[in-house]
């Protein structure tokens, strides 16, 4: 009897002082750290889903042609090697074909004047959009907005009649692409938020706007400058609709048309088209390294303001 009551008694004490301060902390640890396995689990699943076809374009490209689509054993590092590269390198030796060094030469030419043109025209917009007051400001503004949602497939037509005098040319690949509205909407989003007690300063110490921009805007503005970068490069390197329309010479064809009338043409070698696409992406993936600091750096800095 006495012992009953005893228990009962704790039993209440315990009910009243509330749960051990030591349990429910390894309870939450164990429950945070399940919540982190499963995060792990998915996004190791997620990461695999999306980096399976370039393993196997990798892969592919150092395997025979007659090796590649063999379903789950064409991930197999077996009989490796360079002879697709080569293969690729040979078949673009000519006139005729075009050589493949020219096609990246093309490339390159392109995609230099849309990102530094684009970086230099596009910020000098959207500063003056956001940091300058002056009549019709708003409308301008409204109009990037608007053709930010165009297509560029609504407008391939009449630029293809309007500059049909410059085919085959490196001009006509790169001058429509300069002006971005795009760009221009993200400097916009950057300069807007940046504190206007630092231009009110440089104005008081006599700079005009023009020095205000590239002495001041600018420094403060890299991961922007970056993250456009970024992607104006990876939209001029990979166009294909426009230079479809425009280019028919091999003398001035970019790489991602080379590689479209290199799969056309008979025999279908796979692993040379393979290799083809790991030589089309590499510029990319260099281009991406070189600033992901400044481009991680925005895209973290715009999901805290959003």
């Amino acid at each position: 009897m006495s012992t009953s009551t005893l228990t009962r008694g704790d039993a209440a004490a315990a009910r009243r002082s509330g749960p051990s301060p030591r349990g429910p902390r390894l309870t939450m640890a164990a429950r945070e750290r399940r919540r982190k396995f499963f995060a792990y689990v998915v996004l190791s699943i997620v990461t695999l889903f999306f980096f399976a076809p370039i393993a196997y374009m990798i892969i592919g490209s150092f395997k025979p042609s007659a090796k590649v689509f063999a379903g789950m054993a064409g991930f197999l590092p077996v009989d490796m090697s360079f002879d697709n590269y080569i293969g690729v390198i040979n078949r673009f030796n000519g006139p005729q074909s075009g050589y493949f060094w020219n096609f990246y030469l093309t490339s390159a030419i392109v995609s230099f004047f849309i990102v530094v043109g684009g970086l230099v025209v596009n910020s000098m917009i959207a500063y003056a959009l956001a940091r300058l007051r002056w009549r019709g400001r708003n409308a301008v503004l409204t109009l990037v907005v608007i053709l930010v949602i165009l297509p560029f497939e609504a407008i391939a037509v009449p630029l293809f009649y309007l500059l049909n005098d410059y085919r085959n040319t490196y001009f006509v690949q790169f001058l429509p692409f300069i002006a971005s509205a795009f760009s221009i909407f993200l400097f916009y989003t950057f300069f807007i938020g940046l504190p206007g007690e630092i231009q009110e300063a440089a104005r008081l110490d006599g700079a005009g706007p023009w020095r205000v921009f590239f002495q001041v805007i600018v420094p403060m503005s890299k991961p922007v400058f970056a993250s456009v970068t970024i992607l104006s490069f990876l939209a001029a390197w990979s166009s294909f609709l426009f230079p479809v329309m425009m280019i028919d010479q091999p003398a001035v064809r970019p790489l991602p048309l080379a590689i479209a009338v290199f799969k056309a043409q008979p025999p279908t070698d796979w692993g040379q088209i393979f290799a083809f696409g790991v030589l089309l992406v590499i510029p990319v993936v260099v281009v991406f390294l070189l600033f992901q600091r400044f481009f991680i750096q925005s895209v973290a800095s715009s999901a805290v303001k959003g």
